[in-house]
């Protein structure tokens, strides 16, 4: 490869990283005059790229979107992640594993062979996501999600059947997520003044979509942590620890009953077990938490594995299940050696 393909080649991988950049700029990172530069510009237009200029003392180029794809140019390291995104889409829930595979075949047919290799080498076991979710359906919310427009759509049930109310939705819709297979929309709806969370699979989009909207402020901070409270079946609580500034804030908003204890523990030794945003305070070997559940018994439960000392602190529904499991514990006592069941054969 001549020097001044090689320079091509920089110039289309540089254009295509960023939007703009100023003729100048270019010059410098290639190390030759805005004279060269606009020549190997000319080039790759001739090429059938489209490199607009932009006008101004510091005038630059910006590769602009055609009509066709045009060939582009990955670096090793782009290379790689493209191809690792790519066999990892059967477990995304996207129904695009065809286009996938077609994609990953183009890719390694143009690596050079050190990197042929190593995506070849590339294995690993995904389970495959049971859902399939229509790309157009992705784009289509992902738009209305994207310019803050009122989205109008049809919905059913897993079985088909209308869900509750009738088909017909108009929303606000705030975020997309993807999660364990499956694309879920967190949006305000209108019509039921309500926060909630809809399958894309089970959604028909309809066109075009509606007015602007003020986005609002989604439940337990994000839409990542709504939707884990959704699948919690966590409600809306003020006030869910006494005397906490923290209660409802983070993951421990995703739980119907959350109690707050400190234990006797260096917070190094309570990590693994803690989820983000458990642990309010630690200082002189002793850690305040904010612990999640089902139930206050399963908060009781969370706390007995550190198997350290620990004060309750409430609120007053855990302290009352507290007393309660250590009546039960206290009655059961053990054993005597003539109630003991006998084995089996004797």
């Amino acid at each position: 490869m001549t020097d001044g393909s090689a320079r091509m080649l920089s110039l289309l991988s540089l254009l295509q990283a960023r939007r703009e950049w100023p003729a100048a700029e270019l010059a410098g990172r290639l190390e030759v005059s805005t004279r060269t530069i606009r020549r190997d510009v000319e080039r790759l237009r001739e090429l059938g790229y489209r490199v607009a200029a932009t006008m101004g003392p510091d005038g630059g180029y910006r590769l602009a979107a055609g009509e066709e794809l045009p060939p582009l140019r990955f670096d090793d390291e782009q290379a790689v992640a493209l191809a690792i995104a790519l066999s990892s889409v059967a477990g995304g829930g996207a129904a695009i594993e065809e286009a996938a595979e077609r994609a990953l075949a183009t890719v390694r047919q143009v690596l050079p062979s050190r990197l042929r290799h190593r995506v070849d080498g590339l294995r690993f076991a995904h389970e495959p996501s049971a859902v399939r979710t229509d790309p157009e359906v992705i784009l289509a919310v992902s738009e209305a999600v994207r310019e803050r427009r009122v989205l109008r759509f049809d919905y059913r049930r897993g079985d088909g059947v209308e869900a509750d109310g009738g088909p017909s939705r108009r929303v606000e819709p705030h975020e997309l997520v993807a999660r364990d297979g499956r694309w879920y929309l967190v949006a305000f709806d209108l019509e039921r003044e309500d926060w909630r969370v809809y399958r894309l699979d089970r959604m028909a989009p309809r066109a075009p979509h509606g007015a602007r909207f003020a986005p609002r402020r989604i439940p337990h901070g994000d839409a990542l942590a709504f939707l884990t409270a959704r699948f919690r079946g966590a409600v809306e609580r003020r006030d869910v620890a006494a005397g906490s500034a923290n209660a409802g804030s983070g993951a421990t908003s995703a739980w119907p009953c959350i109690g707050e204890a400190v234990v006797r523990a260096e917070a190094s030794e309570l990590a693994p077990w803690l989820e983000p945003g458990e642990l309010i305070e630690a200082a002189d070997g002793r850690c305040r938490l904010a612990l999640g559940s089902w139930s206050w018994a399963g908060v009781l439960a969370r706390l007995l594995q550190f198997e350290r000392p620990f004060e309750l602190l409430g609120p007053p529904e855990l302290l009352g299940a507290a007393d309660a499991a250590a009546a039960r514990l206290s009655s059961a006592g053990r054993a005597s050696p003539g109630t003991r069941t006998r084995r089996a054969g004797r």
